[in-house]
């Protein structure tokens, strides 16, 4: 909601403003399919050229996400930390048992009391992976945590392509603006013997193509990449409290602390409160 108000507003003070001024929308109005053929064409052509097909195939659903915002919650942290609460102690108390859970996430009674974690391969992979290396070199928790660390990195790189792929759209959009106002001043000197009132119509619309290009980069697509890093960002920071538990985990400290150790990495606005998370354990506990 907040980036679409972003973009009615950004359209209404440019416009409104241009406007109260006394421009003349006709000369945009005019210009304005032909300008935008080149520029967004170029643009759209120059993406096409500079990225890997996995970027491409990212790219709608990233733009989607960008309006729709993170993911994640307060809530869906505090259920991240029950849920790893009850894979440790298990993994302490039975290891055999903790097998079941960790092969077969899908079928685990304690998976499936958190539908929207389960609903996230990222995540569930991750806990499953990781715990099922750590049952296999308990004795070396650094070699766990440093895969673990490798593996986060690389995600934090993928989920970034896209916004990268658009800022560097959002930079070559000013410049493809300038090639559409010089094929536009070629235009005008073709038609060099017209009367004033007609050559600065159409130098007005070869203008067009410079405002368009600045407007687009600036305006819409600049933001929207700045926009989808943050999102991604703030999804990644999910997966850093995963990390942070089991880290902790593997070092043998206690359940709880290693719950309130994941609790202190998550975002300070997306952080639960110590009293909410250990009242959320205590509903575990009777329920167990």
């Amino acid at each position: 909601m907040a980036g679409i108000v972003g973009i009615a507003l950004t359209f209404a003070m440019v416009f409104g403003g241009y406007i109260l001024a006394g421009g003349k929308m006709a000369v945009i109005t005019h210009a304005l399919p032909f300008e935008m053929m080149i520029i967004g064409g170029a643009a759209i052509g120059s993406y096409l050229l500079s990225n890997s097909g996995g970027v491409l195939k990212h790219t709608l659903p990233g733009i989607v996400r960008a309006f729709k915002g993170p993911r994640w919650t307060e809530s869906d942290n505090t259920q991240m930390l029950c849920l790893l609460f009850q894979l440790l102690k298990i993994a302490r108390a039975n290891p055999i048992e903790l097998e079941e859970h960790i092969e077969a996430p899908a079928d685990s009674t304690i998976f499936q009391a958190y539908p929207t974690i389960l609903a996230d391969e990222n995540a569930v992979t991750l806990i499953t992976d990781t715990m099922r290396s750590a049952s296999l070199n308990y004795d070396d928790p650094y070699q766990v945590e440093d895969m673990l660390s490798r593996r986060l990195n690389l995600m934090r790189e993928e989920a970034m392509h896209v916004p990268h792929a658009l800022q560097h759209m959002a930079d070559a959009l000013p410049a493809l603006g300038i090639v559409a106002a010089v094929l536009g001043v070629i235009k005008t000197m073709g038609s060099i013997d017209q009367p004033p009132e007609v050559l600065g119509g159409m130098i007005g619309g070869a203008l067009v193509g410079t405002f368009l290009g600045v407007f687009l980069a600036y305006g819409l697509v600049a933001p929207l990449s700045q926009r989808l890093a943050a999102v991604m960002k703030q999804d990644l920071a999910f997966y850093e409290v995963i990390k942070s538990v089991l880290i902790a985990g593997l070092h043998q400290h206690a359940t709880t602390l290693c719950v309130e150790v994941g609790r202190q990495a998550a975002p300070e606005h997306l952080r639960p409160s110590f009293l909410e998370v250990e009242d959320a354990l205590r509903e575990l506990k009777r329920a167990a």
